[in-house]
């Protein structure tokens, strides 16, 4: 059940405000006996939610007296306080991010042979995403045939703007397609392509329908490879990644004459 702790109050807070919604206008000492709340304790949480702008005291009288605000007003300002709470800490988690991520970016990589797999659309979708956010010089993709296990509105859109995060940062992206992957994109795509990438001077889409299969190539050195599932035709089974030099530059040779022979694409 929701509480208003969810909000931020303490156990006495709440069982206050909850306790003066019911009395009406009153003193702490009443509303110590009324809320359980300690003698001892209740001027330290009348203060309290008073901060929080929970009640309103009435300073005049002798004893002071307090009373509770409305309830719709109330929990639109606890609900406020805990945006700007979350929105703070957004904020400090941001930086602390920004901090690591040049601490990190520091160290030297490991420059050795690696492979990993992904098994399954979603994890092959997230592996790729990773791979293209990780790219620091340049991109080649490949891409043949739709995968029909794949949302491809939602996919397309998902690595398009990761390539447009890839060249803000300098990374130039060759891209090789299908007439048939083309069609598969969504509008959305399309229509960001038009009015964004086009226009860039480090961004290439060509098509070429003689390509039967889909590889990633980022900076030379790494090469994420979609696997066919053996059982079904035209979907994907997974995907491996391998960070080899040697084996991406072969990879990259075979592509080179295949791309001068494309088309550039033009919606």
């Amino acid at each position: 059940m929701a509480n208003l702790r969810d909000l931020g109050l303490s156990e006495y807070e709440a069982r206050a405000y909850r306790s003066l919604l019911s009395t009406g206008p009153t003193t702490a000492k009443e509303l110590s006996r009324a809320s359980d709340v300690p003698m001892g304790r209740i001027y330290d949480v009348l203060n309290s939610i008073e901060q929080y702008n929970l009640v309103r005291s009435q300073t005049a009288s002798r004893p002071k007296k307090y009373v509770a605000v409305e309830p719709s007003t109330a929990l639109d300002r606890l609900l406020e306080d805990k945006k700007r709470e979350l929105e703070e800490k957004a904020d400090q988690y941001e930086s602390i991010v920004d901090d690591l991520a040049n601490e990190l970016d520091a160290a030297e990589p490991v420059e050795e042979q690696f492979w990993t797999a992904a098994v399954g659309p979603e994890e092959t979708i997230d592996l790729l995403l990773e791979r293209l956010a990780a790219a620091d010089r340049d991109i080649v993709m490949v891409s043949s045939h739709p995968s029909p296990q794949w949302d491809m509105q939602a996919v397309s859109e998902e690595i398009n703007a990761q390539l447009e995060d890839a060249i803000d940062r300098g990374v130039s992206v060759d891209l090789l397609m299908t007439r048939e992957m083309v069609s598969s994109m969504s509008e959305e795509v399309g229509r960001r392509y038009r009015e964004t990438l086009q226009q860039r001077d480090d961004f290439d889409v060509r098509t070429h329908d003689d390509v039967t299969g889909s590889f990633n190539i980022i900076d030379g050195v790494e090469i994420c490879i979609q696997v066919p599932n053996p059982l079904s035709s035209g979907e994907a089974f997974g995907m491996i990644d391998l960070k080899d030099p040697e084996f991406a530059a072969n990879v990259h040779d075979e592509f080179v004459p295949r791309w001068e022979e494309a088309e550039p694409l033009e919606f």
